[in-house]
């Protein structure tokens, strides 16, 4: 029996991706990545025939039979971050890549990420350019963290006045055109090569972000530990965004997990004054937008739920100091 060299462990964390799961693990087999690898299917107690369908595609069983694909199923959904970490403990290999289920690689996608980080050993992460199914380009780079100068800048869209080329520099996402390799303050994960070795250091997910906020506290991390984060454009992802999330919630049932995972984030990673000037940047930007709406008979509902919401967390962070606080009085 040949014994197969795995240097790379993909990981997939599932919850009722359906058809698109098994369709995520046939696109790396047809990518036919240059390096041995594995896959690690982690299931969040789904509800639906997923794995049965990646269990009877010819594809994925002759990788079962290999060892080649090993599947988890959990009990109860514990998480993105938690079944990552999960996987984590099982991984063995030098790199490792979180890839949605909803997301399929292209040809050379992963030997351009593993390039970057074995020519560099300084490099933790490293994250492709994702594309949209229409293949417009999905925003994966941000600002990280967010400061109240880029939330008025970007909520009142007073970024119109500044430079294309200097308003894609200061604020990213949408402003920049992920064209060019560079080193960044965070990337998705969605799609993410990591170094195992950066892991190891800097340990796994925060557990208490449940789904959003913990790519980018995970890369926060990373980066204040002194590793460097690099987008490579000529790694491609093709990625359906969120078909888990709307499954599970409404727009504004989302919107309140993302604010408040943002929040969380926040008080995590930042002292309270800081904290503070950001709600109050989203609170009173929030509020304008409200009032322009209603002069122009508009509905405003999100608006007014999103303007509750920050003034609730300007509120809270004025109360009680941020847990980033607490560590230094230390």
């Amino acid at each position: 029996m040949t014994t197969v060299t795995r240097d790379l462990s993909i990981i997939i964390v599932n919850w009722n991706a359906g058809d698109l799961l098994r369709r995520c693990v046939a696109g790396i087999v047809a990518a036919a990545p240059a390096i041995g690898y594995e896959i690690l299917v982690v299931d969040n107690a789904s509800s639906d025939d997923s794995l049965d369908v990646l269990r009877r595609d010819g594809g994925a069983a002759a990788l079962i039979r290999e060892g080649g694909l090993r599947i988890f199923e959990n009990t109860e959904n514990r998480g993105f971050g938690a079944a990552n970490n999960q996987a984590f403990a099982h991984a063995r290999t030098p790199f490792v890549l979180l890839l949605n289920p909803d997301a399929v690689l292209t040809s050379g996608a992963v030997e351009s990420l593993v390039a970057v980080l074995r020519a560099d050993p300084g490099v933790a992460a490293c994250g492709p350019r994702i594309l949209n199914a229409d293949g417009s380009l999905q925003i994966s780079v941000w600002r990280n963290p967010p400061a109240a100068w880029e939330i008025v800048l970007s909520s009142l869209r007073l970024y119109r006045v500044l430079p294309s080329r200097l308003r894609g520099e200061l604020l990213l996402g949408p402003h920049w055109p992920h064209d060019r390799r560079r080193d960044v303050p965070m990337l998705s994960g969605a799609a993410l090569m990591v170094r195992r070795e950066a892991i190891d250091a800097v340990g796994g997910f925060d557990e208490r972000f449940h789904m959003y906020g913990e790519d980018n506290e995970w890369s926060l991390r990373m980066v204040r530990a002194g590793w460097r984060l690099v987008f490579e454009p000529a790694a491609v992802v093709r990625h359906d965004e969120a078909q888990s999330a709307r499954q599970r919630w409404t727009s504004l049932q989302k919107r309140r997990v993302q604010i408040e995972a943002s929040y969380l984030l926040q008080r995590l990673s930042l002292p309270w004054w800081h904290v503070a000037a950001n709600q109050l940047a989203y609170a009173g930007t929030a509020w304008m937008q409200w009032c322009w709406r209603r002069v122009r008979g508009a509905d405003a509902e999100e608006t007014a739920f999103t303007m509750r919401l920050h003034g609730r967390h300007l509120r809270q962070s004025l109360r009680a100091p941020s847990p980033s606080a607490r560590r230094r009085r230390r």
